[in-house]
């Protein structure tokens, strides 16, 4: 006699048929792929036994252990899942500023160089502020809240410590190589802060070491120098490629209009003040030896794309342009 809610060999059928065959094929491949537990259909729930242990005879196969390596998906670097979910999407993955890049022209790389040097140099002025807010907070209040006499003067003593404050910092930073590279992570430029910040009031309280020991009738004592000298580049020798240009890394190596300017900058000048501005100088040589061989090595490159597309047959109206002004 039949049921109405069925027999109990149904119940059984039910509970054997197989429900992933059921599923969708699209589902299915999508809960196969992203799914971490992995669905076998050919076991049943009932079937599905907790396996025998392996016996000690038996024998570990190399290349069984080869192949479960290669089945496994490898996480992209990139991934902002590492669990390896969407791995086959991350794995072609471009940041923004690489897709733009190799969209741009030659004239915009070589923008780029330039506007990050620019951005450079107004950074150093931000960043000496950031360094010398105590002085500037000195002056404010001064100019707010002083006394007859420093209005009457305008803050001469406190506008001279913010003004010396801001320029030394400045130094200090463009001589620690600040200026030096345009990709480094923040963490570098925040310890170059720091350290421009450090040297700056160690050499405030060598100076008044050096004023007290007048005053004391001594004998100015003797510090180590505030900056580690750059190290020196080997001179080039001779050569007689054209292409190859004379490495410049100190003053002597300028021509005689760019040299008298930053010798004239070092005039009146002495002690810990003198080599740091000797170490700016420098680093700004250095600077401009790095934008020149950035330049050169575009403009090389450019060359080289030019070249091929000409031998390809695919040469555009601006490389013709181009090559009339080489």
């Amino acid at each position: 006699m039949g049921w109405f809610w069925g027999s109990s060999d149904d119940k059984n059928a039910s509970t054997k048929k197989d429900v992933w065959g059921d599923l969708d094929p699209t589902l299915r491949d999508f809960l196969a792929k992203e799914s971490p537990v992995k669905y076998n259909s050919s076991n049943s729930p009932a079937e599905s036994q907790p396996q025998a242990a392996p016996t000690t005879g038996s024998r570990f196969s190399p290349s069984t252990a080869s192949d479960n390596a290669d089945s496994i998906p490898k996480i992209p670097e990139k991934t902002l899942y590492k669990d390896g979910r969407y791995a086959d999407l991350w794995k072609t993955y471009k940041p923004l500023a690489e897709i733009e890049a190799e969209g741009k022209s030659d004239q915009e790389r070589m923008m780029d160089v330039i506007e990050g040097y620019k951005y450079r140099r107004e950074e150093i002025g931000r960043i000496a502020l950031e360094n010398c807010a105590l002085e500037q907070i000195a002056l404010s209040d001064c100019f707010k809240a002083g006394g007859w006499k420093a209005r009457a003067t305008m803050c001469r003593d406190d506008n001279r410590k913010f003004d010396r404050c801001y320029n030394m910092q400045a130094k200090f930073l463009k001589a620690l190589g600040y200026l030096d590279t345009f990709n480094r992570p923040p963490e570098v430029d925040e310890r170059i802060q720091m350290q421009a910040d450090t040297l700056y009031h160690r050499m405030l309280e060598q100076e008044e070491a050096i004023e007290q020991a007048k005053k004391d009738g001594l004998p100015p004592p003797a510090f180590p120098p505030l900056l580690a000298p750059r190290p020196k580049v080997a001179k080039n020798t001779p050569s007689t490629n054209p292409d190859e240009r004379k490495t410049i890394s100190e003053i002597s190596d300028l021509r005689d209009k760019f040299k008298k300017p930053l010798e004239k900058r070092l005039e009146g000048l002495s002690g810990p003040e003198r080599d740091v501005e000797e170490q700016n100088i420098k680093a700004e040589i250095a600077v401009g030896t790095q934008i020149a061989d950035q330049m050169k090595a575009m403009e090389k490159k450019a060359a080289e794309e030019r070249q091929i597309r000409k031998e390809q047959g695919r040469e555009t109206l601006a490389d013709k342009v181009a090559s009339i002004f080489r």
